[in-house]
């Protein structure tokens, strides 16, 4: 009777392995002179440091990275579908103001009579509703003070 043989048989073979790869990714960066210049950044990392610590020991430089953190803490508490709306929002607002010319006067002012129809058109009311109650908290928001940002954003208290 016969042996069993015991082969594997091996795939065949799709495309570059994994060394091959790595060394395409490796010359490819050489080629474009990444390797260099990550090379001559590793070199020089002292002169490199001191001008980013002296860059951003600036109070503008400070002023801005907080700007900005402040900025993402607003964001990350926005849900994107209304945050979606917002900018979008906005954007219809700007091309229908810049539809208008302001040279041209399509009609003359409304008058007395014309404001007075205004102040009863249920439309434009519920409109303005949510700007003006929009600006109440904006401006309660500006009356507040803010000792640190992050304080009022985390609830914890930081050490000064």
């Amino acid at each position: 009777m016969a042996e069993q043989l015991d082969y594997d048989v091996k795939p065949t073979r799709i495309g570059p392995d994994a060394h091959e790869e790595l060394d395409r990714l490796l010359h490819s960066l050489h080629d474009q002179g990444v390797l260099r210049f990550a090379n001559d950044l590793v070199c020089s990392s002292s002169e490199v440091t001191k001008v980013l610590v002296n860059g951003i020991s600036k109070e503008g430089s400070l002023n801005a990275i907080q700007n900005l953190s402040i900025l993402g803490m607003a964001l990350s508490r926005i849900p994107p579908s209304q945050f979606y709306k917002i900018v979008f929002g906005l954007k219809d607002a700007v091309e229908e103001m810049n539809r208008h010319d302001p040279g041209k006067h399509d009609s003359e002012a409304p008058g007395i009579s014309g404001a007075y129809k205004m102040l009863h058109d249920d439309k434009l009311w519920a409109a303005l509703t949510p700007v003006i109650d929009g600006l109440k908290v904006f401006a309660d928001r500006l009356g507040k003070e803010a000792d640190k940002p992050i304080t009022e954003f985390s609830g914890k208290p930081t050490d000064n």
